[in-house]
């Protein structure tokens, strides 16, 4: 319907231009022959006078009409003005409210990621593995355990059990992913982890690459095991999820409704707090650029770049105790080619 109304405010300010043209136009031709009237009423003297009379009217009846063309361009040219600015402002709103879908549909699916890690850092298995980290049988199970979920479960590409030390003990796919000896003590995810309350918190670390994974991108979301499962027991491990973004993200960028032709020229991002593109509906950039968002209302706007590209965004508002990491979602439009 925006899209609708600009085009409607287009033709008819097109329309309008070319008829007030046309009247401009016949005002001149007007304004020529009252003047050689007038000329020649002059050179006929007392018999041309009356001629002169109508002459002088002809000529005040058009620069009335003058007037009045102006003031109705003027008219017309305000009206357009005012109906492109509410088609703007309705697309605008309209993209930023798409944007904001698009990022809180992807922090709806993280919100249960951090959900899981609580939950599977109960799991028996899981607490074994970290109470008994030594005896091979045990990390087997744990690690038998942990595949068992992955294949329910399949936005993830592995699940992790460490001791304090940050020795991995168990993982799911141990044929693929090579952890045995590995020490990740060193990483951001696995310290914040440590630190976690009790078992209702968690630990979440942005999309990176994970050289341990195939230097594949995930998210990181982890939570401390504790003691006999115990939401306030002893930390004796951490264990940590990682989500398959290569693979999850593109389906949230690509899956909003435009049509075939809109689609040609629109791109749909997720950016983070730092404005680095973490997925893209045309797979460009992403991980290697940031998108120069122009920012006034943090939470939701648009605006039109110099070619007339329409820019929206919305910031995360979080998903119920998840509150997102300061990612936005973005949406590029290029116009309309001209017909």
């Amino acid at each position: 319907m925006p899209e609708r109304i600009l085009q409607v405010a287009t033709d008819m300010s097109a329309q309008a231009n070319e008829k007030i043209t046309e009247i401009k136009a016949v005002t001149r031709a007007t304004r020529t022959l009252a003047l050689n009237a007038l000329i020649e009423a002059a050179r006929a003297g007392d018999v041309g006078r009356g001629f002169g009379v109508v002459a002088n009217e002809v000529k005040d009846i058009s620069q009335r009409v003058t007037v009045i063309t102006e003031e109705l361009e003027k008219m017309f040219l305000d009206l357009a003005l005012d109906l492109e600015r509410t088609a703007q402002t309705a697309r605008g709103d309209r993209f930023a409210d798409l944007a904001r879908y698009a990022v809180e549909l992807m922090d709806r699916n993280l919100y249960e990621r951090s959900c899981d890690v609580r939950w599977w850092a109960t799991d028996a298995a899981v607490v074994d593995a970290c109470e008994n980290g030594k005896d091979l049988t045990v990390a087997e199970r744990a690690s038998e355990r942990l595949g068992v979920i992955l294949d329910s479960y399949t936005v993830y590409l592995d699940l992790w059990v460490a001791d304090c030390d940050g020795n991995v003990i168990a993982n799911g796919r141990p044929d693929q992913y090579r952890l045995k000896g590995v020490n990740i003590a060193d990483q951001n995810w696995f310290q914040d982890a440590l630190r976690c309350g009790d078992g209702g918190q968690y630990a979440v670390a942005d999309v990176t690459r994970n050289r341990q994974l195939g230097d594949a991108a995930t998210p990181v979301y982890a939570t401390a095991v504790r003691k006999g499962g115990a939401v306030n027991g002893d930390v004796i491990g951490v264990m940590g999820v990682f989500f398959d973004w290569e693979n999850q993200a593109p389906m949230i960028v690509k899956s909003l409704n435009f049509n075939d032709e809109e689609r040609g020229r629109t791109r749909v991002m997720l950016v983070d707090a730092h404005n680095r593109i973490l997925a893209a509906s045309d797979d460009q950039g992403v991980l290697s650029e940031r998108f120069d968002l122009k920012i006034n209302d943090p939470a939701i706007g648009s605006y039109l770049l110099d070619d007339k590209s329409l820019v929206a965004y919305a910031l995360t508002p979080g998903y119920e105790t998840y509150q997102g990491l300061g990612w936005r979602g973005v949406i590029v439009q290029a116009p309309k080619p001209s017909s």
